[in-house]
């Protein structure tokens, strides 16, 4: 038996590959996304130049050979501030939507296995509670209490997440409970939490791939319109969001400073919204039947 789920993984597997190598989409935006996590990567090894040193006799230089996406007004690499940037946007927008599927997801789950229950009502209105207030508005409350810094974006990001993928849970798990096969689950004895846990969420998993990397393209605008305002990653750590918010003062003598951070953020989120376009269309059997 064993081999033969081994196999059926296989022949899965490889089905996948061939249809995503097929959908436009979702090659482009893998590539996109690939290149901006190897930059992220590297940035941990390697950098053209540090990015915290200063040379002021080499201020406002446009691309060259020596720096190819010039420097700033602090005579800093572009190129490197953009690859550690990389970095910063990725992980705060990551661990972000990380909170939203481990703490969204059990909960639309409990809620949708007790429809109409008091344990529904308070995870719905408390979902709607936290809609009411957007991650920029949520980061200003906690930065006013704690300070402003990454953590706090994390949290901010985080917490705006977890309504979503509750919403998106419950939804999807609604429209599964009232299958025979769940049916007959409950019938054996099984109780809702292990029903939810060994067969509601393995059908649900392919709509949470999905909407993880919308929000994770979301995740990193955030956190760069939080960087922008002061509220995202502080110095000396670069970020995309801050190098554009650093650049608008300079932008008709330097544009070149504003330039390629927004460009890697644009390439960023473009290259994730493919992807996740890609996904749907290679997850959903109605969507390939429909092409």
């Amino acid at each position: 038996m064993s081999e033969q789920v081994r196999e059926a993984k296989v022949v899965r597997h490889s089905g996948f590959l061939a249809t995503a190598l097929r959908s436009p989409n979702f090659m482009v935006g893998a590539f996109l996304t690939l290149v901006f996590f190897l930059a992220a990567v590297l940035s941990f090894a390697w950098t053209p130049y540090e990015v915290t040193q200063l040379n002021p006799t080499e201020k406002l230089q446009v691309p060259s050979l020596a720096h190819w996406l010039g420097t700033d007004n602090l005579g800093r690499d572009i190129f490197s501030m953009v690859m550690v940037g990389a970095r910063a946007s990725i992980a705060v927008a990551l661990i972000a939507v990380g909170i939203g599927i481990l703490l969204g997801v059990p909960l639309g789950l409990a809620a949708a296995s007790r429809r109409g229950s008091l344990l529904d009502e308070v995870i719905m209105r408390t979902n709607d509670l936290i809609f009411a207030f957007p991650a920029l508005l949520l980061a200003i409350m906690i930065t006013a209490v704690f300070g402003p810094g990454a953590v706090n974006a994390i949290i901010a990001i985080g917490i705006f997440n977890i309504p979503v993928f509750a919403r998106l849970s419950r939804g999807a798990a609604m429209s599964l409970w009232t299958r025979d096969y769940i049916l007959a689950a409950r019938v054996s004895g099984k109780s809702p939490t292990r029903i939810s846990a060994e067969h509601i969420l393995p059908n649900i998993t392919n709509l949470l791939i999905v909407q993880g990397t919308i929000q994770f393209s979301l995740g990193i605008l955030a956190e760069a319109g939080l960087s922008y305002v002061g509220l995202g990653t502080q110095p000396p750590m670069p970020s995309w969001g801050r190098m554009l918010a650093e650049s608008q003062t300079m932008i008709s003598f330097a544009p070149h400073l504003a330039i390629f951070p927004g460009l890697a953020i644009v390439l960023t989120v473009l290259g994730l919204n493919l992807m996740g376009d890609g996904l749907r269309d290679i997850l959903d059997p109605r969507l390939r039947r429909a092409r």
